[in-house]
């Protein structure tokens, strides 16, 4: 511990270093249930490249592992600490290098909060579509280590679809350089697209350019009622069949519109049992909206009503944005399942998932991305009472697996870490492992960074 102390200090200023066990603790993990975390020897935050490579060298001499952390806004553990490595917290690199509107790029450092850059970029008459929940406080590393989505990601797509480039510090403390600031370009193996949604396990991510677009018009939401999930997935089905490309497509149960009332009093409609918002930014969104309010009709919603103005629209999408806050509310803990299936399978999940939560007498509500298929249970339990414990957990397996039986994946958005590692190895299989096993390899031979997560 004091040599690699003394080592880090020789480049590092004071500042960027803590070794108090109280704060250093408050480091160890992110928002994961059930992810065991270990005791960092200390945690850095490095404000230049320079530093990281210092940090970088210094663990690599000393054999200590190192795991790089955003805003541990994480929901899988990916972030968590292990006994006697280097946290390293890239948060206060959180400079906007760079924005051009005639390239429709931003520069960004890994600790640049997402709504941050959303509304630096808006400015310019841009837009940066991936939006996590939880953008308010996750930063853009964390969402590039995690390829993370969003609720615009129905129509605009994912974290890795806007990372045209990035430098990233190596294992040893070598700066790599990957990919472009041009629209296009297809020199050499697609090292970019590998290193989005490495979380931490292939290199520090010190520097990103993006891909923006320009702003689009404010958009009008739609929410309709439904007497039971599977007639909302119907209407997501009818409306995806009819070539719509909604800007937003997301679905709430009963479960969770009971939640975000109770938290925030936010007046849903507590007699549905699922709960459609639908949204567009075109040109003429009402006209789009009614022949989307046809559909949902003709399905079986039993109540549709658009939006007049975007100041209700954004009420609506407030009330989506704290479905999981909400959902923690419920009891003392929970688990957030990331489950992401086909379109035509997502009432399938959903009547599923209400089956799995009868079987282990819980409650497990869902809010779900539903133009993408990708749905969040989140299972509600007493980490105070073991059975309860056990029960949850076992909820969450039949949860995944239920994903995978669909044609699923077990995660659309939130990352493995450590809460999914055995069911990563059960989706990619034996030799899809082995080849993982081998990149990993190639870019930390040491096993340094973020060690015991993905595999």
């Amino acid at each position: 511990m004091s040599d690699l102390l003394e080592r880090l200090r020789t480049e590092l200023p004071a500042e960027a270093l803590i070794t108090d066990p109280d704060v250093t603790a408050s480091y160890a993990h992110d928002m994961a249930s059930f992810c065991a975390a270990g005791t960092p020897a200390v945690v850095v935050l490095p404000r230049t490249v320079e530093q990281v490579q210092h940090v970088m060298r210094t663990a690599t001499a000393l054999r200590v592992p190192v795991v790089p952390q955003g805003a541990r806004t994480g929901l899988s553990g990916a972030a968590n600490a292990s006994d006697g490595c280097i946290v390293l917290s890239l948060v206060k690199m959180d400079r906007i290098l760079e924005i051009s509107p005639v390239d429709r790029i931003a520069v960004v450092e890994p600790g640049v909060v997402n709504a941050v850059l959303s509304r630096a970029v808006n400015e310019h008459g841009l837009y940066y579509p991936p939006d996590p929940s939880s953008w308010e406080t996750c930063t853009i590393g964390g969402n590039i280590g995690t390829a993370s989505g969003g609720l615009c990601c129905v129509k605009y797509g994912v974290t890795a679809e806007y990372v045209l480039g990035l430098d990233v510090v190596l294992a040893d403390g070598r700066l790599l350089i990957t990919g472009r600031r041009t629209a296009k370009g297809v020199a050499g193996y697609d090292l970019t697209r590998l290193l989005v949604g490495s979380e931490g396990s292939l290199g520090i991510i010190v520097k990103a350019v993006l891909a923006l677009k320009p702003r689009p018009p404010q958009q009008l939401v739609l929410a309709a009622e439904f007497p039971s999930a599977a007639t909302a997935c119907d209407a997501v089905c009818r409306i995806m069949e009819r070539g719509h490309t909604p800007s937003l497509l997301e679905l709430m149960d009963r479960t969770t519109v009971r939640a975000v009332n109770e938290l925030a009093s936010m007046g849903l409609p507590e007699t549905t049992e699922a709960l459609l918002l639908c949204a567009f930014d075109t040109p003429d969104p009402a006209a789009d909206l009614a022949a989307v309010g046809a559909l949902c009709t003709a399905a079986g919603a039993t109540e549709v009503v658009p939006a007049d103005d975007p100041a209700e629209s954004e009420l609506l999408l407030q009330a989506r944005r704290m479905s999981l806050t909400a959902l923690e509310a419920v009891t003392s803990a929970t688990m957030i399942d990331d489950v992401c299936v086909p379109r035509s399978q997502l009432g399938a999940m959903l009547e599923g998932t209400a089956a799995i939560a009868e079987e282990y007498g819980l409650t497990i509500g869902v809010c779900s991305h539903a133009g993408d298929g990708n749905t969040h249970p989140v299972v509600c339990f007493d980490h105070t009472d073991p059975d309860e414990s056990r029960r949850a957990r076992e909820s969450f397996d039949a949860i995944m697996a239920l994903g995978l039986e669909l044609g699923g994946t077990i995660t659309g958005e939130h990352g493995v870490g450590v809460l999914k590692k055995e069911w990563l190895a059960r989706e990619l299989g034996e030799t899809g492992i082995a080849l993982q096993r081998s990149i990993k390899a190639a870019f930390d031979p040491l096993g340094l960074l973020n060690p015991g997560k993905l595999f």
